[in-house]
This record gives structure tokens, C-alpha cells and sequence, in this order.
């Protein structure tokens, strides 16, 4: 059987989550297929870079060079899928190529744009729309990160249910862990000129993440003399309603670091190990890889009480309008309503000043966490890939 995987997103130079999940998945991938009967065609917009580019006998790069910067699946995939298609033709994240195999899977993400179309532009709302609506009704096979997701995808577009997979996604953990070495700690934290105490988000700067109301939650609690030393740390790239936030974030002055795409994992992971918390605080999610990395490095996780993010941590967790230590025992993560920065801060500050507390959630982090690795997310994938061809 030939398989051939849509490599482009894997093969970015800056990567958010879509990306990082591509190019993860196919690196595992690679691992579990060495010594299969199948063969494997990458294919890519530009040559393969770093690990990607290492690729075992039975995998073969195909770049398909185009000059544009847009359509590429769309127009050059499906140009290739004519002239020499594989057996099953799986597509990581995007969209689907106009002509595909009889065989196709693609993965969607989440529906945010149709949820919340105020915190996308124009033509990111149209093109997500028509890719996605066009994959739900002509692939094969969906996967999907959530069983919300899978319900999204019922419920917006009528999807067939036996059409949907669910596979967990998963985080770097030969990265994102517990760091005991404060040399290297401080290392990183002079280089971004970063002083404790800090609290940490990591995903786009943009409405959609909340990232107003973690800046308004922020202002609260530094308004506290305990706390007005707490500085906050934002970890990516630049999304819609940037211009907002960017002027909330003018107004104080040197609190707020904006350290931009960090390409480098392992300042990430030094990054988490040393912050006083990490604050998710996104108003539409499909999966959340950041909660995982935080997890993973022994950070208490505050995040918006969304289904999505209840599925990732499992079990129990705090109650949105109380604390009691007589549950902090069960509890993974605390979760807060989107959009409520009083709630938020106050949140943030009985994670700050309640030690107890902060270690029951930082071990149940570590326990949870456990349950997720790209490997396994690998190993889900392929056995549906190879599904359709047994």
C-alpha cells in the first residue's frame, strides 16, 4: 500500500499547534513504520528541513514546488493526485486537495470560526469554512482531537458520526518536563530578560486566546502590593485583534514580556518550569497542547472552563466559584468562565499564595499528563490510516 501524507505545515519554520501536531505526528510516525510492507510519499511545498528531512527506506520525499504563496494544496496537490495518487492520501491539518484518492483522511482541528467569528478576519473565516465543510462531506474518514470536536462537527455540519475518529493529541516529552538545573533556568531567563515571580501563556496573541481578559485579570492582582512585582509572560505569534491588545499591553509598561515564537522547545520548557503558573485562558478550543507542556513540567494549570480542556484533564476539577481544601486532594487544573477576569484573578492569586494547593495540582499534573504522548497519538493514527485498505 502506498500512503501519502501532506508534509507542508510539518515542514514551517515557525510553528503553532497545527503545525506542531503535523510535524510530531509524522516524526512518530516514521519511527512505527520503519519496518512495514508500505510505502510512504511525504509531500511538501519546499525540501524538508532538520528532522524532517531524515526519512527511513521506505518513506520517500516529494516536493511539489509551486510559486505562489497560497493554493498549493488546493491547485498543486491536486495536480499530483492526478497524475500519480497514492492508495490513501492522509492530510494532517488544511484541507483537502480539489481531486484526492478514493481513500482520503484529514484531520480537523476545531470548528472556533464558526463558534466565534467576530475573532477571525474575512478570508481566514471563508477559507476555513469552505475547506472544512468541503473535507466533512468528501473524506473518507475525519479525525478529530475531542469528542467535542466530533460533536462540533455533527452538530455544524451534519457529518455522518461513523465517519469521525477521535485520537488524543500529544506533547514533546523528550522536552517538556520537570528542569532541576537552575543554571540553566536562569540561563534562559536572562537571555529573555524575564524576573520571577511570572505567570505564563503560550499559544497565539490573539482574541480568540482571551487574551484581554488575562491582561484585565492581571491588573487586578498586581494591584495587590503583594503581588505588584508579578510579572506576565506572553509566548507567541501575532494574531486577529492584535492591534487591541497590543495597546492594553502599552499601558504597562515593562510587566508584560512579549517574547514572540520561540522556535526552540527547550526554552519553552524552562520557560513553564519556572513560572508561578500557567494561564489558559481561550474562549474556543479544540484541544490544547500548552495544558499538556504544562503539566508536564510540574506547573498548576488555571484554564477557561471549556469541554475540550475538561476532557484533557480528566477526573475532577475545581469547582468555578469555590476552593475547598477538601477537594484540592482530586483536582487537576482549576478552571474559570472565559471571559470573567475578576473570577480569574482571584484564581490566580489562591494558586499563588495556597501552597498546598499548588502542589496537589502540579501532582495530579504529572499523574494526568501520563495518558498522552505523540507516540501513542502516532500508533491511533496509523491503525486508521491502515483501516481502510485491509
Amino acid at each position: 500500500m502506498i500512503i501519502g501524507i501532506d508534509g507542508s505545515r510539518a515542514n514551517r519554520k515557525i510553528k503553532t499547534g497545527v503545525e506542531w501536531y503535523a510535524y510530531h505526528l509524522i516524526q512518530e510516525l516514521k519511527k512505527i513504520t520503519v519496518n512495514d510492507s508500505n510505502h510512504y510519499f511525504l509531500y511538501t511545498d519546499k525540501p524538508l528541513k532538520g528532522d524532517l528531512a531524515r526519512l527511513p527506506e521506505n518513506w520517500q520525499e516529494k516536493i511539489l514546488r509551486w510559486p505562489f504563496r497560497y493554493l498549493w494544496t488546493k491547485i498543486r496537490l491536486s495536480w499530483e493526485m492526478l497524475r500519480e495518487k497514492p492508495d490513501v492520501l492522509f492530510i494532517p491539518s488544511h484541507t483537502l486537495p480539489i481531486f484526492f484518492p478514493k481513500k482520503t483522511i484529514i484531520t480537523i482541528h476545531d470548528l472556533g470560526y464558526e463558534r466565534y467569528p467576530e475573532t477571525y478576519s474575512f478570508f481566514a473565516r471563508y477559507h476555513l469554512r469552505q475547506g472544512y465543510k468541503f473535507a466533512a462531506k468528501h473524506a473518507t474518514k475525519i479525525i478529530v482531537p475531542t469528542e467535542f470536536t466530533k460533536r462540533e462537527l455533527i452538530s455544524l455540519y451534519n457529518t455522518k458520526p461513523e465517519k469521525i475518529e477521535i485520537v488524543h493529541l500529544g506533547y514533546n516529552d523528550k522536552i517538556f518536563k520537570k528542569v532541576d538545573d537552575e543554571i540553566k533556568i536562569n540561563k534562559v531567563l536572562e537571555k529573555y530578560k524575564i524576573k520571577k515571580p511570572y505567570l505564563l501563556f503560550t499559544g497565539r496573541i490573539e482574541t480568540k486566546k482571551g487574551i484581554r481578559c488575562l491582561i484585565e485579570a492581571y491588573k487586578l492582582l498586581i494591584t495587590n502590593s503583594q503581588w505588584q512585582n508579578l510579572n506576565l509572560v506572553l509566548i507567541g505569534g501575532r494574531g486577529f485583534g492584535y492591534k487591541e491588545i497590543k495597546s492594553e499591553i502599552r499601558k504597562l509598561k515593562n510587566c508584560v514580556h512579549e517574547l514572540g515564537h520561540l522556535t526552540r522547545e527547550e526554552d519553552r520548557a524552562y520557560l513553564y518550569t519556572s513560572t508561578a503558573g500557567f494561564i489558559f485562558p481561550s474562549l474556543y478550543e479544540g484541544f490544547g497542547i500548552p495544558i499538556l507542556e504544562a503539566m508536564a513540567c510540574g506547573v498548576p494549570v488555571i484554564a477557561s472552563d471549556l469541554e475540550p480542556i475538561r476532557e484533557i484533564i480528566g477526573g475532577k476539577y475545581l469547582d468555578r466559584e469555590k476552593v475547598g481544601t477538601e477537594i484540592s486532594r482530586e483536582i487537576t487544573a482549576i478552571l474559570v468562565p472565559p471571559e470573567n477576569p475578576e473570577v480569574l484573578a482571584q484564581k490566580i492569586k489562591e494558586v499563588l499564595e495556597n501552597q498546598e494547593l499548588r502542589q496537589q495540582l502540579i501532582t495530579k499534573g504529572l499523574e494526568r499528563v501520563k495518558n498522552f504522548s505523540w507516540q501513542k497519538c502516532a500508533e491511533e493514527t496509523l491503525k486508521i490510516l491502515k483501516s481502510l485498505y485491509d
